[in-house]
C-alpha cells in the first residue's frame, strides 16, 4: 500500500519574490518568531528574542556548531579568459576537491581556471551529480589563499553579490569549526546576549557537527520520495554532547533542535533506549513523511524552499498540511522568507 505524503508534489508551495530576504536585519534576534504548536495548530505571532519564553529549565537547545568558509571563487578560463566561477564542496585529498563550475557546459576536464596570480586548479575529472573534480596549484597555505580570495556561498535567490557583511552575518556566533558551504541558517537569529539569556534561566547548549554541503540542497528530482538519495554529509557528536543529551532526556526535559541538520545528527545517532550514542563519520539520512522521531521534541527552523528536503523534514515533524498552512500565513503576514529571513518554531 502506498504510504501517503511521501510524493515530490505535495510539498509545493508558492511564495512572492518580495518575500524573499536579500539582507540579514541589522539585529540577529530581531526577525519575526513563528510559534507553532503541533497538538492544536495555535499559530503564534512573535520576536525572535522572546524565544527563551518557550524554554523551562533542564531543557537544552542543540546548536550546529559548523562554520562557514568562503567557498565561492571567482575566476577565468586559461585560454578563452571566460569567467567561471567555482563552489568549492569538498576536499577530497590534499589539493583535490569536489567542486561545482558555473557556467558548466564551458568547464571540461582538462581545463585550467585562474582564481588569482597565486592560485589555479584544474579539472581532473566529472562528478556524478553534475559536479567536476579539480587539483589546485597555489603558493603558500591553501586555506589562508581562500580566505583572502574566496567569497561567502550565498544561496542563488539571493540575487546580489557577497559584501565583507555577510563574512559575519551568513555565520551563527557559536560557529566554531570550519568546513560548511552554507549556514546553518536557524540559528543565525542567535546573539550572544540571548544564548546567556537561556543558560542563566537553566537551559544547556549542546554543541554537534554537520558540515552542511551540497546533500541538504541538491534538488529532488523523482516524484516517489523513497527514490531519493541525499549525499552524505560529515557529523560528529561527542561523548560529551550525547552524556548531555541523555541526562536532559532522562530527567525530563524537552530536546529542542536548532535547524534541520541538527535533527539529521540526533536522529542519526538515535539508539533503541531513547537516546543518542556519541558518534563521527557521514550521514545520508533523509527524513520524510511519514517518520517516528525518537530525540527530539522540538524544532527552531526557518522557511525553507518549495519541494526541498528541508521541507520535508519539517513536514515530517510537524505534519505536511499544518506546515504548508503555517507557511501560507507567513506569506499573507508578510514574514521573510529563505537563509535570510524569519524562524518559526515547533512546540
Amino acid at each position: 500500500m502506498r504510504e501517503k505524503f511521501v510524493r515530490l508534489s505535495d510539498f509545493k508551495y508558492n511564495v512572492p519574490q518580495r518575500l524573499i530576504a536579500q539582507e540579514p536585519l541589522e539585529k540577529r534576534d530581531a526577525s519575526r518568531l513563528m510559534m507553532v504548536n503541533r497538538k492544536t495548530g495555535q499559530i503564534e505571532h512573535r520576536k525572535f528574542y522572546e524565544i527563551s519564553d518557550y524554554f523551562n529549565p533542564g531543557d537544552a537547545l542543540v546548536v550546529n556548531i559548523t562554520k562557514v568558509f568562503p567557498a565561492r571563487l571567482k575566476g577565468y578560463k586559461e585560454k578563452t579568459d571566460a569567467d567561471i566561477e567555482v563552489l568549492l564542496l569538498r576536499e577530497l585529498n590534499d589539493s583535490l576537491w569536489e567542486v561545482l563550475v558555473k557556467p558548466a557546459r564551458k568547464v571540461r576536464t582538462g581545463n585550467t581556471i585562474t582564481v588569482a596570480d597565486d592560485i589555479v586548479c584544474e579539472v581532473v575529472d566529472n562528478t556524478t551529480s553534475g559536479g567536476r573534480v579539480v587539483r589546485f596549484l597555489y603558493d603558500g597555505d591553501f586555506h589562508k589563499v581562500i580566505m583572502e580570495h574566496g567569497l561567502p556561498p550565498l544561496p542563488p535567490y539571493i540575487r546580489r553579490e557577497p559584501t565583507l557583511k555577510d563574512r559575519e552575518r551568513y555565520q551563527t556566533v557559536y560557529a566554531t569549526i570550519t568546513g560548511a558551504v552554507a549556514a546553518p541558517t536557524a540559528g543565525l537569529h542567535f546573539t550572544p546576549e540571548l544564548m546567556v539569556k537561556l543558560e542563566e534561566k537553566g537551559v544547556q547548549i549542546i554543541p554537534v557537527l554537520l558540515h552542511i554541503s551540497l546533500g541538504t540542497f541538491r534538488p529532488v528530482t523523482v516524484e516517489d520520495l523513497t527514490r531519493h538519495r541525499m549525499d552524505s554529509e560529515y557529523y560528529e557528536m561527542t561523548p560529551q554532547s550525547a552524556h548531555a543529551v541523555n541526562d536532559v532526556i532522562g530527567k525530563g526535559g524537552k530536546i529542542c533542535a536548532v535547524g534541520t541538520t541538527v535533527v539529521r545528527v540526533l536522529e542519526t545517532l538515535a539508539n533503541f533506549l531513547g537516546g543518542v550514542k556519541p558518534g563521527q563519520g557521514w550521514t545520508d539520512k533523509f527524513i520524510y513523511p511519514p517518520y517516528k522521531f525518537k530525540v527530539v521534541d522540538r524544532l527552531i527552523t526557518n522557511f525553507h524552499l518549495p519541494c526541498s528536503t528541508l521541507l520535508m523534514l519539517v513536514s515530517a515533524f510537524a505534519g505536511r498540511e499544518l506546515v504548508l498552512k503555517s507557511y501560507r500565513k507567513a506569506a499573507k503576514e508578510n514574514y521573510r522568507f529563505y537563509s535570510y529571513g524569519d524562524a518559526q518554531m515547533y512546540l
